[in-house]
């Protein structure tokens, strides 16, 4: 499909622009918009306010693919994990998660991964392809339709998901304000997160958007040694540049940087390394999100301890440092990002 033709990508004004390019009235751009999005309408037979002439003209010219869930999975504390088919036949994840002020979603930005982070489970499936923003919404809209027999409706979305987000960024960037509008999901920039594992120049070109969201980097360790055996990126980016990059990020959005740190038993989780990472992150507008590791089949490590989580979570914050410990949710439901991708690309494959 040409770009042009990539209804479910293009903002309000280029929807409008393009209906108007095929002869019809500038305002069935905006209908079309609203429609998509707010009403989250499945087909074009179901935009009541179009003529079928204008339903029928447009769904043989722009037909579009709405994602399809292959597999919900529910936990018992309302975590939800959706697999969904693309247009291609390609699969994503996508996790809707139950807060007390509403529903959050983790949204993938590729298919597959190629940072390659030894812990983690998005990246065994390699990179196939980027997400459009247009498919980057429509995981948006699938975790609305789940959620709507709820009356509820999704309020924040993290891009934390399959893939690398700054990896994609052109078409993160457009998803984002393409959610944000006022006739699309409505969403404040406030309510975004975006996830790198640590691509610094990128960095640099997200601060200067100059847009309020939450930027958060996947450190998970305080030395560069043990971070390039962890993250290969660090080996290309290492940690005074990513530190010099988050210092950036605050100064030019006044947004404090989040800090990932999955705790694996006997590799990052002492004491000694709680102090490092202390030392690290003086004198920065930050925060430090402690992750309980997930298990992974394919990778060696064990998750910590909870009193060696507590302990780490403890030296922290006495060095003055915002240190929480992330609660663990959807544990019965393959909570690791790319397992359940992964076992249905096993079960599929001969």
């Amino acid at each position: 499909m040409d770009k042009s033709e990539d209804i479910l990508s293009l903002n309000r004004d280029e929807m409008g622009a393009w209906m108007q390019r095929q002869g019809w009235p500038r305002y069935r751009g905006n209908q079309l918009f609203g429609a998509l999005w707010r009403q989250r309408a499945a087909t074009y037979e179901q935009i009541s306010s179009w003529p079928k002439e204008l339903r029928q003209t447009m769904s043989e010219r722009a037909p579009f693919y709405r994602l399809q869930a292959v597999t919900v999975q529910k936990d018992r504390d309302g975590t939800r994990k959706i697999l969904a088919r693309l247009w291609d036949g390609q699969q994503v994840e996508i996790v809707v998660l139950p807060h007390n002020y509403g529903y959050s979603v983790c949204v993938s930005s590729q298919v597959g991964c190629n940072m390659g982070c030894k812990f983690c489970a998005s990246g065994i499936l390699k990179r196939t392809r980027n997400l459009t923003a247009g498919e980057m919404l429509d995981q948006v809209r699938l975790a609305n339709d789940l959620i709507s027999p709820e009356d509820r409706i999704i309020s924040r979305v993290d891009l934390m998901g399959i893939g690398e987000p700054l990896d994609n960024y052109d078409n993160v960037i457009r998803f984002i304000k393409v959610a944000h509008d006022s006739q699309g999901f409505n969403l404040g920039y406030r309510h975004f997160t975006v996830s790198t594992s640590g691509l610094v120049p990128d960095i640099y070109r997200l601060a200067r958007e100059h847009l309020p969201i939450t930027l958060a980097v996947s450190l998970h360790a305080p030395n560069d040694a043990l971070r390039s055996r962890l993250m290969p990126v660090n080996k290309a980016y290492p940690i005074d540049r990513l530190i010099a990059a988050s210092k950036f990020y605050f100064e030019e959005t006044g947004r404090r940087v989040s800090f990932e740190y999955a705790l694996l038993a006997g590799i990052n989780d002492s004491g000694e390394m709680a102090h490092q990472l202390a030392d690290l992150l003086q004198g920065l507008s930050c925060h430090v999100n402690l992750i309980p590791w997930n298990p992974v089949p394919e990778h060696p490590f064990q998750p910590s301890q909870k009193k060696l989580v507590e302990e780490f979570q403890r030296i922290v914050q006495n060095r003055g440092i915002s240190c929480t410990i992330r609660k663990e949710m959807g544990q019965d439901i393959e909570a690791a990002c790319g397992q359940l991708r992964r076992r249905e690309e096993e079960l599929l494959s001969p």
